[in-house]
């Protein structure tokens, strides 16, 4: 691999790995990185927050940069990164065409996140009240601009294989464009089950999910009107905890303490709060890439009972760490049978700890994915070649985007 191990990372926002699964995830990407031996720049044209990670303990350099402004071409041209890793599909059509240009040997790949495309097609189908068909993937407008920005890339992470294969299927993309790399979990993730809270030192059911992502807001609703009645009907003395950093208004009047529904706000430490808890309630209708929530109440021994969009690409052919249920009344008559039955939640729990042994733990995808980055480095014409389409929205886009950019600078000036 050539000496020049410089790594950009362009975030949509800083990095809030207590806020969001999608923080996390960043941070464990820039940790793979770092072992491949990689100096790494975070740059992004976000506002600063209360909860961002200090990337500076991290060793990562910190760069604010600003969109439609030529100063990041003078700093991406002077940083010459040899891989520039674009943070959401929004990230690369504002500067990829500036990456290309500038530093047209890098290579460029782009962190997916989930398909944002079918979360937004899933949720308009829900809101029609009719089903969801991978159909409905080719109106949806933002498929448009997300499709093109993974062919315009490199290579795509994608962290599900049902979008995976949505990509192959549906849009008909070689997947020599993408690689799979779930959230990954370093190996002491693998919770002991001995010393974690039993069973019967744990009380309470917990709902806990960032609330600047609708299908979070949406299930927290869903909770409130439709199944937490039936819950509490059969556990009178019931109660749901409810966690999620950025709660509005809408989210804080559902709480009500007779019923015993509370809604907490941000949990200062995410893990503790679900180890507390007997079960984790997640009853997601809409979605897409794998659930972030589901996979730390694996970690923290703590069962679940969800929807199969809750499921969808996390389990594989293995048994769930708890129920899935899409029908509120069966989702309810689960989450109290867990409840209440130390067999089946001890067995749950158990099935946890496996699923997160075969498919998360980070040792699993490491050395494969430092391969696959030192071959697409070597070997980045070769592969641009291959990917004609790519190349082509590449020469367009590098056309259009750039003077509208171009266009808005003047503007401002």
């Amino acid at each position: 691999m050539n000496q020049n191990k410089q790594l950009l990372i362009i975030g949509f926002v800083w990095p809030e790995p207590k806020s969001s699964a999608a923080g996390g995830r960043m941070m464990q990407l820039i940790s793979l990185f770092q072992k491949q031996g990689f100096q790494i720049t975070f740059a992004s044209p976000a506002q600063d927050s209360d909860f961002m990670i200090d990337l500076n303990e991290f060793n990562v350099e910190k760069q604010a940069i600003n969109l439609n402004c030529s100063s990041f071409d003078v700093f991406v041209k002077e940083l010459n990164p040899s891989i520039v890793l674009f943070d959401r599909f929004m990230i690369e059509e504002q500067f990829g065409w500036r990456v290309a240009e500038n530093c047209p040997d890098a290579l460029r790949i782009l962190d997916t996140e989930d398909l944002h495309c079918l979360r937004l097609a899933r949720q308009k189908a829900f809101k029609e009240k009719r089903e969801f068909k991978t159909q409905d993937l080719l109106a949806e407008e933002v498929a448009k601009r997300e499709i093109a920005s993974i062919l315009r890339c490199d290579l795509s992470l994608m962290i599900s294989e049902y979008e995976m294969e949505l990509l192959v299927t549906i849009f008909k993309i070689d997947s020599s464009l993408f690689y799979y790399l779930p959230l990954l979990l370093a190996s002491n993730a693998i919770p002991d089950l001995e010393k974690l809270p039993a069973f019967e030192e744990r009380k309470d059911f917990v709902f806990i999910g960032n609330f600047l992502h609708e299908p979070n807001w949406n299930a927290v609703q869903y909770l409130k009107e439709t199944i937490w009645p039936l819950i509490i009907k059969q556990l009178p003395e019931a109660v749901l905890n409810v966690y999620g950093a950025y709660p509005s208004q809408k989210v804080l009047q559902l709480h009500n303490a007779k019923q015993g529904f509370l809604i907490l706000g941000r949990a200062e430490n995410a893990q503790e709060v679900v180890q507390k808890a007997r079960v984790v309630l997640a009853p997601l209708r809409f979605g897409a890439g794998i659930k972030g929530k589901l996979l730390e109440a694996m970690q923290c021994g703590t069962p679940s009972v969800t929807t199969s969009i809750g499921v969808e690409s996390m389990q594989d052919n293995l048994l769930w760490n708890g129920f899935v249920e899409d029908r509120p009344e069966l989702f309810a008559d689960k989450a109290v049978q867990l409840y209440q039955d130390e067999n089946l939640w001890l067995q749950a729990q158990e099935n946890g700890s496996i699923i997160i042994k075969q498919r998360y733990l980070r040792t699993l995808f490491e050395e494969d994915f430092a391969k696959q980055m030192e071959f697409l480095v070597s070997n980045i014409k070769q592969h641009r070649l291959n990917n004609f389409m790519g190349e082509l929205l590449q020469h367009h886009s590098l056309r259009s985007t750039k003077y509208m950019a171009k266009w808005i600078e003047e503007k401002n000036k």
